[in-house]
């Protein structure tokens, strides 16, 4: 016996993907805060050091939707595959991150290489309770410094850039202190 209805799950990775795309398009990922659960939380690893982790819908929104998608208008994260579980409710989806505003010299455009996704745990009634996201940061740095050289950085990625520099933001936390256990 399964705990999750595989259609419902399904159907929650559809709605994730085209509200994703939405958001995407208007350059605001706030809105997908409401495919959460209140007591959701939403985190990734930064390095070898920090961590960010949201606690709740509202952080969700404000802090992972909000500050840490800043100046990242015109990246787009195509989902490249899902793969779910309906015992656990547990889906992992793979996805690309690519720069669509500015084409390289040579007109390719600018990609993180590596493995990009996000493992989501799901909650019931077509929302998240639980999502961990994972890629290369060694990968992402080297794109954003090839990016720099190149001068292709928008005005709005390199204001997040300096002000992600200055010291550590909310919802930052040293390995081991944040409120939830990243894993």
């Amino acid at each position: 016996m399964t705990g999750f209805d595989r259609a419902e799950l399904d159907e929650m990775v559809r709605r994730w993907i085209a509200e994703n795309e939405r958001c995407e398009k208007l350059g605001d990922w706030k809105p997908l805060a409401q495919m959460y659960t209140v007591d959701a939380t939403y985190g990734w690893n930064y390095g070898p050091t920090d961590e960010f982790m949201a606690v709740g819908r509202d952080e969700i929104r404000d802090l992972a939707l909000g500050q840490e998608m800043e100046g990242l208008e015109g990246w787009q994260y195509p989902y490249q595959q899902f793969v779910i579980d309906e015992r656990s409710g547990d889906a992992i989806g793979f996805w690309k991150q690519v720069y669509d505003t500015t084409p390289r010299a040579d007109g390719s455009k600018y990609t993180v290489n590596g493995i990009g996704g996000s493992w989501f745990r799901y909650g019931g009634d077509y929302q998240w309770s639980w999502q961990r996201d994972f890629f290369d940061f060694g990968n992402v740095s080297a794109l954003f410094l090839e990016m720099m050289t190149d001068k292709a950085m928008s005005d709005g990625m390199n204001q997040r850039i300096a002000k992600a520099t200055s010291g550590r933001l909310p919802g930052w936390y040293k390995i081991g202190t944040s409120p939830a256990p990243l894993w």
